[in-house]
């Protein structure tokens, strides 16, 4: 059994003040049927982590370098979240990839870092807008996922996280249909790429929030949500958390 995930991506927001809604998640839920993630900062990874105290509550970067080390200014290694007290990573953000240019090739060598570091790699995809109105977005997403996924990438150790592009903070989500039809894709792709298939958990993120998220999760092979803006305070993620548990 694939146990679920909430995940939050609190992206480039936050400061020492957010910390308060670290207490405020753990306290409405102390022992949570799920796995609770969220992805801070790098500035606020050591202090979330302590902050959190003896709760199950995991800490997780939200990119790394594909080096351990070297002149890379402005770039924060693997190891370096492990370190600082974070067990996952999220790499091939939309953004990322958007902004930063980065490749499948790209994205591959850094979940590759993070599982050489010890860390979960939670690898991103998902096509955008054009892509989908063209009929292409099951060909992109299977093309990032076989590039993405590096060698040695198992059921413990990866993540894949479905993010359509044109969804993202938007407030537009796909039908229930074409989030199935992706996530079988994915599930019929992984398949073909690793033994442990079965084990993997497939997230869906984009404009994910209380009100939708029970229907979302009742698709098949929805494992739990990759959550951007309803995260960042647990007023807002603690209904979509809710609605996992009860999935």
């Amino acid at each position: 059994m694939r146990r679920k995930l909430a995940a939050g991506n609190w992206k480039m927001n936050g400061t020492t003040d957010a910390l308060v809604q670290v207490k405020a998640l753990t306290d409405a839920h102390p022992d949570p049927d799920v796995d609770l993630l969220l992805c801070p900062p790098a500035t606020l990874i050591a202090q979330m982590a302590w902050a959190r105290g003896t709760h199950a509550l995991q800490i997780g970067g939200q990119d790394c370098h594909a080096s351990d080390s070297g002149a890379h200014t402005g770039d924060i290694a693997a190891v370096m979240l492990k370190d600082a007290g974070a067990s996952h990573v999220i790499v091939g953000h939309s953004e990322r990839r958007a902004d930063h240019g980065e490749t499948d090739e790209d994205v591959s060598a850094k979940a590759a870092a993070a599982h050489a570091a010890g860390l979960i790699a939670v690898i991103c995809i998902g096509e955008t807008l054009a892509q989908r109105d063209a009929g292409e977005a099951l060909q992109v997403v299977t093309d990032q996922l076989k590039g993405s996924l590096p060698q040695g990438a198992t059921a413990a150790n990866t993540v894949i996280a479905y993010e359509p592009v044109w969804a993202i903070g938007t407030g537009r989500v796909p039908t229930l249909d074409q989030i199935g039809e992706v996530h079988g894709t994915l599930r019929g792709t992984l398949r073909d790429l690793m033994r442990e298939a079965a084990g993997v958990r497939i997230l869906y993120g984009g404009s994910v929030k209380g009100s939708n998220a029970a229907e979302i999760f009742s698709v098949a092979d929805v494992d739990g949500a990759l959550v951007g803006g309803a995260s960042l305070t647990a007023a807002d993620f603690g209904p979509i958390i809710t609605a996992l548990e009860n999935a």
